[in-house]
């Protein structure tokens, strides 16, 4: 009679999962992700957290909704700076290419 192995456990590089294997067939037996770790301790610190983040969202907005008001007024300028920079250089023309020189 052959001898059978005993599977084998190793750990995942990528999830840090616990797999069993089978050595003969090369399958996985058996595997038991990597305990993930509560994000709070309690619902209390959840509530203050997640209200927190609700405050976070309400500057952004307001700060986006500021950005969008004065977008008008950015672009114009943008516009202008570009209009000057235009004026002040003079055209090249067209450009040479290397088949014009022959």
């Amino acid at each position: 009679m052959a001898k059978h192995a005993a599977p084998f456990e190793t750990t995942c590089p990528c999830c840090g999962a616990v797999l069993k294997i089978d050595p003969e067939t090369k399958a996985v037996l058996s595997h038991v992700p990597k305990a993930v770790p509560r994000m709070f301790a309690d619902l209390n610190e959840a509530a203050k957290a997640m209200k927190e983040q609700e405050g976070r969202k309400e500057s952004i907005f307001k700060q986006s909704v500021e950005n969008q008001k004065n977008a008008s007024d950015l672009l114009e300028k943008r516009f202008q700076e570009a209009l000057k920079k235009a004026k002040e250089t003079p055209d090249p023309g067209k450009p040479i290419r290397d088949f014009d020189l022959d």
